[in-house]
């Protein structure tokens, strides 16, 4: 969990033996999309595609996405879903010495009941680098219900340190 101005974040890491260029096509290119996680329509000049999470089953419905920033082959920024119940999303690159680390984040909306967002991030992401190296897809069992809790915990933690911080600067009167 990572706090940032517009909100807290699930945050993930995940390192790539490929070139950062190799690595872009999985998050911007329908046929690499398709391999682990969906599919997306339209023309990504325009600010804005349509996106299917085909891994979610045959009748996954299609989303609107804004792409508020794209910096190829380095930074991706979407909004994902009707605007006002949007989410928000970001996919940082960076290569070195032969690797490329992906940073994904997602913002929660909330901190209570969004503790499986990282459980699937943490399966997408693992589908993503499987999909990669031909090896085969994990299975969402392997990953569910027996991570839900260290999710749950994070997200516990992270609400205690809001609300101690947010009480303090209450009491402290630097609360805006």
């Amino acid at each position: 969990m990572v706090r940032k101005d517009d909100g807290v974040y699930v945050v993930l890491d995940r390192i790539l033996r490929a070139p950062i260029e190799e690595v872009w096509a999985l998050f911007s290119r329908t046929g690499y999309l398709q391999q682990w996680i969906g599919e997306f329509t339209g023309n990504p000049r325009t600010g804005a595609v349509k996106f299917r999470m085909t891994a979610e089953g045959d009748d996954a419905e299609w989303e609107d996405v804004a792409i508020m920033e794209c910096e190829a082959p380095h930074r991706l920024h979407v909004d994902v879903g009707h605007a006002g119940d949007s989410r928000r999303m970001y996919v940082h690159l960076t290569e070195a010495s032969g690797h490329t680390t992906v940073t994904f984040a997602q913002r929660l909306r909330t901190l209570t009941g969004e503790a499986d967002i990282g459980v699937g991030w943490d399966y997408y992401l693992d589908r993503m680098l499987a999909a990669h190296d031909g090896r085969p897809l994990p299975r969402w069992d392997d990953y569910y219900p027996s991570m839900l809790e260290h999710y749950e915990t994070l997200c516990r933690e992270m609400s205690h340190d809001l609300k101690t911080e947010h009480a303090a600067a209450h009491r402290d009167g630097t609360l805006g």
